[in-house]
């Protein structure tokens, strides 16, 4: 049975001795040490926000604002805790297989290799658009403010920052993404700091009140459970940081933590900013219209600090998504197209590891070239982009959930039933919630690519080449 020690159990390790254990427990699974190990528990943390977005309420408020009658911040709340039922079971899972194919890795060694097949297919296409969305994403704010400037060609400067940062290695990643989450921070302890002064001076009629967070007049049990639907989605990037497990030092432990700290980190951060927005909005529970929608959270930024403070977060919105969201991105798919390339599940060439830089080169480029390629042909189509790109990372959530079971109380088994059976079953059961309210065309075209990988086992068996994982040799 595989043991995990408690802390303080043992005194701690020295770096040398720690990566020597980590370089054992890779062979142990098959492997050998490819990917330089240089990051820490900052580094991880620093990754897990820039991915999910410190300011991520600020492109889409007026549409969570909508659905949940003006309780922005209690949707926030909800999320974070319907998704930390998922975290926990990436924190067990980590700990167990510190692989860098994250769910792919999880569901293959917990259940068996057609099925951790079938979730990095899924999260491949989740992993595969995202980029392409936060492109498209970025390109469109920038347009707006400097409009002689095609959209496509603004996809094409960010793919080619973000593809040299990615190739240079994985320290100057983790230098960019700090950078990048500085900016992030400075602009919104801005807006917390002109906001609380609004609130203070009335702005807008502003007051202290309960009401964003709670408000017993419009609030309803069927609006927590369809506020799941929505929120959970903005929290969609913690479970990255589990694609960098061979490039941490420390211990498998550090990523589990990263995880959990990263989602409370960020949950907390979108329930004080929404909350603030709200007291800047009282009595009012609805946009009207697609333009006032889209441009609620740059009417309240109007409200606090001006035209120059509006523009600030505009700009905001669109580098963090095509650079510095987008910059995550690239780095977590290139190291799940790595990890199932060296297991022959894709083609051998993805698991290629440049000699001095130590990333998956190959992996990288081809993610920079695919984001070209759809960046060019979706501008302008964000809202069909985001139909479609959360489908394949909330079904392999599924998968990852009966991993836990499968690994802990099946093949190792523990009598854990809290943490590997009642936990699991709630974040599986939050998850299916989600994808059912899903929309059509995301469930559409999702299942239309589960069947692809349903089909592309169905022929490697047929055919003689049954899907396998890498084993001890």
């Amino acid at each position: 049975m595989t043991t995990h020690e408690t802390p303080g159990a043992a005194p701690p390790q020295a770096p040398a001795q720690a990566q020597d254990e980590q370089q054992r427990e890779l062979h142990r699974l098959g492997y050998q040490q490819e990917l330089k190990r240089s990051l820490g528990l900052k580094d991880l943390l620093v990754y897990g926000l820039v991915f999910m977005v410190p300011t991520a309420p600020f492109a889409i408020y007026g549409s969570v604002f909508n659905f949940s009658k003006g309780m922005v911040a209690l949707t926030y709340a909800i999320g974070c805790i319907a998704m930390i039922f998922t975290a926990f079971s990436y924190r067990e899972m980590s700990r167990a297989v510190p692989l860098a194919g994250s769910v792919y890795s999880y569901a293959g060694r917990g259940v068996g290799a057609p099925f951790g097949f079938l979730a990095g297919w899924g999260v491949l296409l989740d992993y595969l658009l995202i980029p392409t969305l936060l492109y498209v994403t970025g390109a469109a704010a920038l347009h707006a403010i400097v409009p002689g400037v095609p959209q496509w060609l603004w996809v094409v400067v960010f793919v080619a920052v973000n593809t040299g940062v990615n190739l240079a290695g994985v320290e100057l990643f983790a230098w960019a993404t700090r950078l990048f989450l500085i900016g992030e921070s400075l602009v919104l302890l801005l807006f917390l700091v002109l906001g609380v002064v609004a609130v203070s001076h009335g702005v807008n009629g502003a007051h202290f009140s309960w009401d964003p967070l709670f408000n017993p007049e419009h609030f309803h049990v069927g609006m927590v459970f369809g506020a799941l639907s929505v929120a959970a989605l903005s929290f969609l990037g913690f479970d990255a940081i589990s694609t960098l497990s061979e490039e941490v030092k420390g211990g498998p432990k550090l990523v589990g933590r990263a995880t959990m700290l990263s989602l409370v980190m960020v949950g907390s951060l979108f329930v004080v900013q929404t909350f603030l927005s709200g007291l800047l909005l009282p009595g009012k529970t609805h946009f009207s219209g697609d333009t006032a929608t889209n441009e609620a959270f740059y009417t309240v930024a109007d409200l606090v600090g001006g035209g120059w403070f509006k523009a600030v977060v505009a700009l905001t919105v669109a580098l963090s998504a095509a650079l510095a969201n987008s910059l995550a991105a690239q780095g977590a798919t290139s190291r799940l197209l790595y990890s199932m390339a060296r297991d022959r599940q894709l083609p051998k060439f993805l698991a290629h590891v440049h000699p001095v830089r130590k990333v998956p080169q190959r992996a990288v480029i081809l993610v920079g070239g695919i984001s070209v390629i759809l960046g060019v042909f979706f501008v302008g189509q964000i809202g069909l982009l985001s139909s479609m790109v959360n489908f394949g990372a909330l079904f392999s959530f599924l998968l990852l959930h009966i991993s836990v079971v499968s690994y802990y109380l099946v093949k190792k088994r523990q009598r854990t039933f809290g943490m590997h059976l009642v936990v699991p079953l709630i974040g599986f059961a939050v998850i299916a919630y989600v994808l059912y309210n899903a929309d059509a065309k995301a469930q559409i075209a999702g299942g239309i690519w589960i069947v692809i990988g349903l089909a592309v086992i169905a022929v490697r068996r047929a055919t003689g080449r049954p899907i396998t994982l890498t084993q001890p040799e």
